[in-house]
């Protein structure tokens, strides 16, 4: 009886173990589950934006609300926003110095993103969405239509 608890004991463990899923930490989304990506994203990006937070790494998706004209002041960034499910705004700021343009994008696409939120009145920035040359800087990504661009 006693071997019985014991090894029904060690499957317990070995079966919490293997199935335990963590959640993401310090706004660190790309842990979760994929349909829960979008929620417990949206609840960081959220909390950032009414605690005025920035240098905050994100991921999440949403969907094209506005195609902008280029940034061409300083590094060139391919400029959208973006509506999440929550129907909070980021403006995506995309380095095209550094990575491949979007070239497809268009208003009602969704978009998955990954990059370093910053604060601003109107939703925030999205930025660094691309690999940092130096290494020194969490490297970010656009997926778009199958493609990934960092």
């Amino acid at each position: 009886m006693r071997e019985i608890l014991l090894v029904a004991a060690i499957l317990f463990a070995a079966y919490g173990y293997f199935n335990h899923q963590p959640g993401p930490t310090s706004g660190d989304a790309r842990l979760a589950a994929p349909s829960q990506v979008a929620p417990r994203s949206d609840q960081i990006i959220a909390e950032a934006f009414s605690r005025r937070q920035s240098n905050l790494q994100v991921s999440g998706q949403g969907v094209v609300v506005k195609v902008l004209a280029d940034d061409r002041s300083g590094s060139r960034h391919q400029r959208f926003i973006i509506k999440l499910a929550s129907g909070q705004t980021l403006l995506v700021a995309h380095n095209i110095d550094l990575a491949p343009r979007v070239a497809s994008i268009r208003e009602g696409d969704s978009i998955q993103f990954n990059g370093e939120y910053e604060w601003n009145q109107t939703g925030g920035v999205l930025h660094w969405t691309h690999r940092d040359p130096k290494g020194a800087h969490a490297g970010g990504w656009l997926k778009h239509q199958g493609k990934t661009f960092q």
